[in-house]
């Protein structure tokens, strides 16, 4: 008998490549920190994916000889991830997402070249111009960091 899917396994209703990803979010290279979003529960949950290079920017000077990505930069991650399943949407497509906040945010793993990123996004409320969301970055089944954050819809 087939096991029920959990939420990690579960088909996705949709995925989003990076031109759709470039459609949906005005972030570019060098700041577009997501390669591909899987939506799992339309306007609820998604994971994007994020491979982790030596080729980033960002491991330059971060810090040279023990390269590890930027918690911030992690963090920015989840934020565009939360922002793909949004603007993706036709309704939103006139629509930019702000920070309004942050929640508790920890840092329990480096992130380091090679490392592919999952980053676990959960909507816990979603209005018409404002929403709250739950992220998780994870690499494998280690938790790298876990935040919540706020932001706003604004028009473009």
């Amino acid at each position: 008998m087939p096991e029920n899917p959990t939420p990690e396994t579960a088909a996705p209703v949709r995925v989003l490549n990076i031109e759709e990803i470039q459609k949906a979010i005005p972030h570019r290279y060098p700041f577009l920190l997501i390669d591909r979003v899987n939506v799992m529960e339309e306007s609820k949950r998604a994971i994007g994916i994020k491979c982790v290079s030596m080729n980033e920017w960002f491991f330059q000077g971060h810090f040279p000889g023990h390269p590890i990505m930027p918690g911030v930069l992690i963090v920015e991650a989840l934020a565009q991830t939360a922002c793909a399943i949004f603007l993706s949407r036709p309704e939103y497509a006139n629509k930019l997402a702000f920070f309004m906040g942050l929640g508790e945010t920890k840092f329990r793993r480096p992130v380091v070249p090679g490392d592919l990123l999952e980053l676990h996004i959960e909507v816990l409320k979603a209005g018409g111009r404002a929403g709250r969301v739950k992220g998780e970055a994870r690499v494998g089944k280690d938790l790298a960091t876990e935040t919540e954050f706020t932001f706003a819809l604004v028009d473009k």
